[in-house]
């Protein structure tokens, strides 16, 4: 298998219009759907999902989802942007099955990186994503249940919440595996190993 390092010029790919980069999800990932735009968007804006109380839970967690894939069922990418303007990384679970970086690595990055400080709140997510849904809007774009997935994220908003998991196409094409990581955390300490004997 030929691994690239999805969006490895992470500087040339960050700063894009909305239009530039849903364009650039809709064609890496054409069964995406409206709900896996607003993931990558949120994860861009808030990171992960929730803070990480329970350390040990979250190494189990790990473990369990690295016995349950295989470097074969992965894309081939070891890293992407969340969003687009690059404040956190996706680190795909194959960098860790390929030996590239350790699980505990892994796990010590993705903590700090959810537990950081100056967590913004729901609403000033809310807010930021009804201008990027004002901009895919006018984008014209015919995304599998488009409607019926706004609706959703709408609900989930009105609720003072915003997580919500991929959709069912997404992860059954796509198989997303990976821990979100800041950028600067990423950038520091996890990059290098990451580019290290890789093909591109």
């Amino acid at each position: 298998m030929t691994l690239i390092l999805a969006a490895s010029c992470l500087t040339t790919l960050c700063g894009q219009s909305v239009e530039q980069w849903v364009t650039r999800l809709t064609e890496q990932y054409p069964k995406a759907r409206l709900l896996d735009i607003y993931k990558s968007c949120f994860q861009d804006y808030m990171g992960a999902e929730h803070l990480v109380g329970d350390i040990e839970s979250a190494r189990n967690y790990l473990e369990q989802e690295l016995s349950t894939t295989t470097s074969y069922e992965l894309l081939p990418w070891y890293y992407e942007p969340c969003g687009m303007n690059g404040n956190y990384v996706r680190v795909s679970l194959l960098a860790v099955h390929q030996g590239k970086i350790s699980p505990d690595v892994l796990l010590d990055a993705f903590v700090r990186s959810a537990n950081g400080p100056n967590r913004p709140s729901v609403q000033a997510w809310a807010d930021r994503w009804h201008e990027i849904t004002a901009v895919i809007e006018k984008m014209g774009l015919d995304l599998p249940h488009q409607r019926e997935d706004m609706e959703w994220i709408e609900q989930v908003l009105a609720q003072g919440r915003y997580a919500i998991s991929h959709s069912p196409d997404y992860r059954e094409a796509y198989m997303p595996h990976y821990r979100i990581v800041r950028r600067d955390i990423f950038e520091q300490e996890l990059l290098l190993l990451l580019q290290s004997c890789c093909c591109h």
